[in-house]
């Protein structure tokens, strides 16, 4: 789990599905609610060196631009990453006094299997902004109507269709035989 600033509380569908499956682990780092983008680098660097690659990251909004610059950087190998509610680091809500060093955003492909999932209304990114970051990451790109930020204000609770999302994301990267 890669939350985003403030580190998802126990009411976010992130939480929620941690809660369920004990042995997830979630993205260590100092600081939750200022936050320096290489800090969050090197902790995904440092927690994910001697992860299997067929690990899946989930991420969240601030969180995702963590994991599009981590893994604009690393030669690590994954099973692949739902990412989810990406921001614009251009827009005006972005919280620029908080989220440093997010911009310019990679443009490259990402070297694993990724989902980019989008709602119609999110304040912090368009869908426009999620298509462009999906184009460029060359990642699947799905919409799921209007439900904000994809957070705990979208009282999603668990969020059955995102574990569906992660669900197909796995299955996409399946060799068919039960390994990735």
């Amino acid at each position: 789990m890669v939350p985003g600033i403030g580190n998802s509380g126990p009411s976010h569908w992130q939480s929620l599905w941690q809660s369920s499956h004990p042995n997830w682990r979630r993205l260590i780092v100092d600081n939750w609610d200022n936050v320096e983008c290489e800090d969050w680098v090197s902790a995904l660097e440092r927690q994910l060196v001697n992860a299997p690659e067929d690990t899946l990251l989930v991420a969240h909004s601030l969180g995702c631009l963590a994991v599009a610059h981590w893994a604009a950087q690393t030669q690590k190998k994954l099973g692949g990453a739902l990412l989810v509610a990406v921001p614009d680091p251009a827009s005006s809500s972005f919280p620029r006094s908080a989220a440093r060093g997010f911009s310019p955003l990679p443009s490259q492909p990402l070297r694993f299997p990724t989902l980019v999932v989008c709602s119609t209304d999110d304040p912090y990114g368009s869908v426009d902004h999620g298509r462009e970051c999906a184009n460029a990451w060359g990642s699947e790109f799905v919409v799921v109507g209007a439900k904000g930020h994809l957070n705990a204000e979208s009282n999603l609770g668990a969020w059955p269709q995102g574990l569906d999302l992660l669900a197909r994301l796995s299955s996409s990267i399946d060799d068919g035989q039960g390994n990735r």
